[in-house]
């Protein structure tokens, strides 16, 4: 066996089939581990998790105590027997836990996989898998490790995979092999290829590769594009082969998984603190017995020894008070009970049960109910403060659907009555007919017929709407069989888009890089496709060039409404004011929108304009620039055809349980690895974000110094250091900076949105105080573009500092980590597989019922479990203070005063006799069961609501509610007055703020330009026009070997002046109108409060 010295690897040297050379560098193999135990380990490790608890320490003392004959007077069996069934039960739980991570483990790891080994393919178990290694996925098939991809069925090496597992997105993904090896198709060539890749070390960047292969005295750089990550699913690939780079704990998908870890509850916690507590009073007791012990055997013992003589070991009366100390700290054990921490075990898996058992948490349509997965943070539910929820699949069922659209100046989607009203839509509304229509999706619905009729009456304008979706996208088609079209789309939003011109009779039947052919209306029709503009997120649109039949060049573009708008001819004037208005009406209804325009080219201008825009293609300075001047000068004076309104479907009832935790002020952070527009998007549907909120602040920082600037410009707005009047004021608002009464004061509604590049210098030491205090002042926080580590290391940073219960939730394996680090983990099982299931403390299947798991069951579970304990303490300090009482009459001898036999029935009687004595009540006043059992004796039949009409009764109460309440609310005011808590404070504050009125408050509502969210906030990267121009992405029948090499998509910075002039035009408008709103949105903002 080789020894491999510890080192910190700094770069990865892999060598394709070759074992011999990669096993000196003892890569981690490709089994993978997430269980905490093992036969040899569980012991010990588990054993050492349990006496973390204080009480089961303590009992282990005594026990060793009741091994001394001179000081002990109970057996030791009283005590070995609950410990160690206490031990056993905590065992065995623990055990069964850790036994599924096992199974779970051992299933993955058995997987199946070929392997090039020896000049053929051999089947190999996952773990076997090796770093080195040159393995075969096919179709539908899970990837193993993380590969480089050498070479696939697919022209030019490409393939689609889907990345669910890692982030949660459905939709397919493309990856390509180097051109160099995109041919070693061959088993013969891939035993002879002998490349060596030198890349990164392990780290945990989903979205970051980087490294080079050396081959025959050349090199080639590799990115992220030629990486197939484990977790990973194949798709729309008949086969590929690739060579394994990272293996087992070293992926990218098990670093960032995090280390399973011991949760403990907050009640453990404070059961520890109280048990240091009652020990210490414990051996006060103890003392004070002991010298009463010292006293009596001084004083009046001594007056016995005649008949009573003393022990042999007992030399003196401070040696018989010495050992009178330890025999009462045995006999008083039962003031800490060993039956506390069973009971409690019991209670959990009692409330863990009615979890599981909750109706209202069973999701009927993917027949998943919710299951607890711990049974030892129940109560912990009932204290969560901070709740960090991924977006995509949680939040979402990431499905885009389209809902409405504005056409020539006439909405289309909603369903009106005869009486010309509208009516609202619902399942049982009954959906367009799209029958005459071979090729349509029977999943599609829409509910408007008139759009239907305006189609086949062949309405000039909503026909080249259609047609505009079917033309201006980047979807690639798939024909499985004849009609069975499948649409495979950069991000769903086009899919939805593409989708819907299909069921009006618009179908997007097949491209070439050359092509695209449409069937309109049962026709089929061929476009030449001449440039695509691509889509970037500095142009917020994307533009086709394409020749129809009758040959004419035409122009399609679609975009964000304020891109699209500020392009327009002026002849569309009119239009643009029409559909802006119904822009306005979609996004009030939490819709995504985007602007359609044409325009005809002329043949010579285009000519001219295609010239150049083959000249920018192959400049190597400012590139960029040019191509975007070019599409400027092309994308001017367009027509307006409409707009669309695309739905991203929340999951069912997400707003409303927003709402409602808000309201338990539980303060909620987005944390999702979407751009930064989809989550705002998805913010306004959730009702997080709004427009009549105070300020929406966006740090977006490239360095450290803007981070912090943006950061502490923020805090300022909030706390008013730019709007104080006074020295004073100066002075006041900084002595509440650090003071948590001042943070709960704050009336205004603000919300706080960064980015992930932003975020990782916010994370720094230098500043992640002051982004926790901003966070905090905030009602919404949402973090885009972040990692998996970054997640992780947010939910930290409040766990850290605020000290405050946190929940994470979330459906990936990108939420894995952040699941683990918070003190309680939840997992939405759905279709975006199970590693977070697999990793949480709680699952079920829709965000909404995270509301009844912490509001209902939370609630119960703390609320239960305090009062048991008070129960139970009281219950015990009132059984063993009778001993201490005792000790007075018997001269301090440490005689027991009860019966041992005697102390197990009291338990009993105090746990099972109030239990039965309740119900017993219960049964007899409050229903007919006595009656019905003996009628002859009882006659009567619900005396306890008989009672009621006694006048006496009511005065009964009257004056006991009278004597109970008066003290209690005396003292209450004094209290208020003399030790005022930190509510009280925060009240106070609140009402002396109110008083002065609204120039101490200045609340200015900013409004944003624009309610719209362009649909194209959904795209996760810049499109694929290259691509599909290059024919890259085609089959090999269908690729045109004449193709143009220069269409590629560029960005360019020309939009920045137009904002600029835009958001003057916006803040002129705020200001003629900025006194009326100060005014009364600051009452409205008091009322509120």
């Amino acid at each position: 066996m080789t020894m491999c010295p510890l080192y910190v690897e700094k770069e990865r040297h892999v060598k394709a089939n070759a074992w011999d050379y990669n096993a000196k560098f003892c890569y981690a193999d490709n089994h993978i581990k997430t269980s905490k135990y093992n036969i040899f380990t569980f012991l010990p490790i588990n054993l050492f998790e349990q006496f973390q608890r204080v009480a089961n320490g303590y009992f282990l003392v005594l026990l060793i105590l009741q091994l001394i004959p001179e000081i002990s007077s109970l057996s030791w069996f009283t005590t070995i027997v609950p410990l160690v069934l206490v031990l056993l039960v905590t065992a065995v739980k623990d055990a069964t836990d850790d036994y599924f991570r096992h199974k779970s483990d051992q299933q993955v790891n058995n997987r199946q996989s070929q392997v090039l080994i020896r000049g053929s393919l051999q089947n190999e178990k996952w773990m076997n898998v090796r770093v080195g290694d040159i393995i075969k996925l096919e179709n539908n098939q899970f990837v193993a490790a993380d590969i480089l991809l050498l070479c696939s069925s697919e022209p030019y090496g490409l393939c689609y995979i889907e990345t669910a597992e890692l982030d949660g997105e459905t939709n397919l993904k493309v990856r390509q092999a180097l051109t160099v090896t995109s041919d070693l198709g061959d088993i013969t060539k891939l035993m002879n290829f002998d490349g060596e890749v030198i890349c990164e070390p392990p780290n945990n960047k989903l979205d970051k590769f980087t490294g080079t292969l050396y081959w025959r005295d050349n090199k080639y750089p590799l990115d992220n594009d030629n990486m197939l990550l484990r977790g990973c699913v194949l798709r729309n690939t008949e086969w590929c082969f690739g060579m394994v780079i990272f293996a087992g704990l070293q992926t990218k998908l098990m670093q960032n998984c995090g280390r399973t870890t011991f949760k403990r509850t907050s009640i453990d916690k404070l059961m520890n603190t109280l048990v240091l507590w009652i020990f210490a009073f414990l051996i006060c007791m103890g003392v004070v017995l002991a010298i009463g012990n010292t006293v009596w055997e001084s004083w009046i013992g001594r007056n016995f020894q005649v008949f009573l003589p003393w022990d042999e070991s007992q030399r003196s009366a401070v040696f018989s008070g010495f050992l009178a100390f330890w025999s009462y700290i045995i006999i008083l054990n039962t003031v800490v009970p060993i039956s506390l921490y069973v009971s409690v075990e019991v209670l959990r898996l009692g409330h863990s049960y009615f979890i599981n058992w909750d109706r209202k948490m069973y999701h009927s349509q993917t027949d998943t109910a919710a299951e607890a997965r711990t049974t030892t943070l129940n109560e912990e539910l009932g204290q969560v403060e901070f709740i960090f929820s991924d977006k995509t699949g949680t939040l979402t069922q990431n499905i885009m659907v389209f809902r409405k659209c504005s056409i020539d100046g006439r909405t289309y989607g909603d369903v009106y009555n005869e009486f010309d009203q509208k009516v609202e839509i619902t399942e049982k509304t009954a959906c367009v007919d799209f029958s005459f229509n071979p090729l349509c999706d029977r999943r599609f619905r829409f509910y408007d017929s008139t759009l239907v009729e305006a189609i086949k009456l062949e309405d000039p304008a909503v026909q080249e709407f259609f047609r505009l979706l079917a033309l201006c996208h980047t979807v690639m088609p798939e024909e499985k069989s004849e009609g069975h079209l499948v649409y495979q789309a950069q991000s769903p939003d086009e899919g939805a888009l593409v989708n819907a011109a299909r069921n009006f009779g618009f179908v997007f039947r097949a491209r070439t890089p050359e092509t695209i052919t449409l069937c309109e209306m049962g026709q089929a029709v061929t476009y030449q496709l001449l440039a695509i503009l691509d889509f970037n997120n500095v142009r917020k649109r994307m533009s086709v060039i394409v020749r129809n039949p009758q040959g004419q060049i035409k122009l399609y573009s679609k975009g964000a409404d304020t891109v699209i708008f500020d392009r327009l001819d002026p002849s569309s004037e009119d239009l643009m004011y029409t559909t802006s208005e119904h822009l306005s009406e979609f996004a009030g209804e939490g819709l995504r929108t985007l602007a359609l325009a044409y325009k005809d080219l002329d043949e010579d201008d285009f000519e001219i304009w295609m010239k150049k825009l083959l000249f920018a293609s192959t400049v190597i300075e400012n590139r960029e620039d040019q191509l975007g001047a070019l599409y400027e000068e092309i994308e001017q004076g367009l027509k307006l055809l409409g707009a669309t309104a695309i739905e991203d479907k929340l999951q069912e009832g997400v707003a409303e349980t927003i709402a409602c935790l808000n309201l338990a002020d539980i303060k909620i952070w987005v944390l999702t690895g979407d751009k930064l527009e989809t989550a705002m998007n998805i913010g306004y549907s959730c009702n997080m974000l709004r427009d009549d909120m105070n300020e929406v602040f966006v740090v977006s920082g490239h360095t450290l110094q803007e981070v912090q600037q943006q950061l502490r410009s923020a805090k300022e707005h909030i706390l008013g250091l730019s709007r104080v009047g006074s020295a004073g004021d100066v002075e006041k608002t900084d002595m509440f900076l650090h003071d948590s009464v001042f943070e709960e004061t704050i009336i205004a509604e603000y919300a706080l949105v960064i980015n992930g590049h932003s975020l990782a210098h916010a994370l720094e030491p230098l500043l992640e105080h002051i982004l926790l205090d901003v966070a905090c002042l905030c009602k919404t926080v949402i973090c885009c573009r972040v990692t998996p580590m970054q997640k992780a290391q947010v939910v930290e940073l409040v766990k850290r500092h605020k000290r405050a219960i946190t929940l994470a939730i979330g459906d990936g394996a990108n939420d894995v980590s952040m699941i683990k680090t918070a003190h309680i983990g939840v997992g939405i099982s759905g279709q975006e597989g199970t590693q977070a299931v697999l990793a949480s403390d709680y699952s079920f299947a829709q965000f909404r019922y995270l509301q009844r798991l912490l509001l209902v069951h939370g609630r119960w579970s703390y609320f239960r479990m305090c009062n048991f304990l008070c129960y139970f303490f009281y219950k015990n300090f009132a059984f063993t203070l009778v001993h201490f009482w005792y000790g007075f009459f018997c001269g301090f001898s440490a005689q027991i005063g009860l019966d041992k036999h005697y102390w197990t029935a009291v338990n009993h009687l105090f746990i099972w006799g109030s239990v039965t004595v309740y119900f017993a009540i219960l049964f007899a006043m409050q229903s007919n069961g006595m009656f019905g059992i003996l009628p002859s004796n009882f006659p009567f039949v619900g005396t306890a609501r008989s009672c009621l009409s006694e006048q006496s009764v009511w005065l009964v109460i009257l004056l006991t509610t009278v004597v109970c309440v008066v003290p209690g609310l005396a003292v209450s005011f004094l209290r208020v007055d003399l030790f005022p808590t930190l509510t009280d404070k925060v009240r106070h504050l609140q009402q002396s703020r109110k008083r002065e009125g609204p120039q101490g408050q200045n609340l200015r509502r900013v409004r944003r330009t624009s309610s719209r969210r362009s649909a194209y906030a959904f795209s996760h990267q810049q499109g694929y026009g290259e691509l599909i121009t290059s024919g890259k992405n085609m089959r090999a029948s269908a690729v045109s070997s004449a193709h143009s090499p220069g269409r590629t998509p560029h960005s360019s910075n020309w939009i920045e002046n137009m904002l600029k002039r835009k958001n003057e035009v916006s803040s002129f408008l705020i200001f003629t109108v900025k006194t009326h709103l100060d005014s009364s949105r600051y009452h409205v903002g008091q009322y509120y409060a």
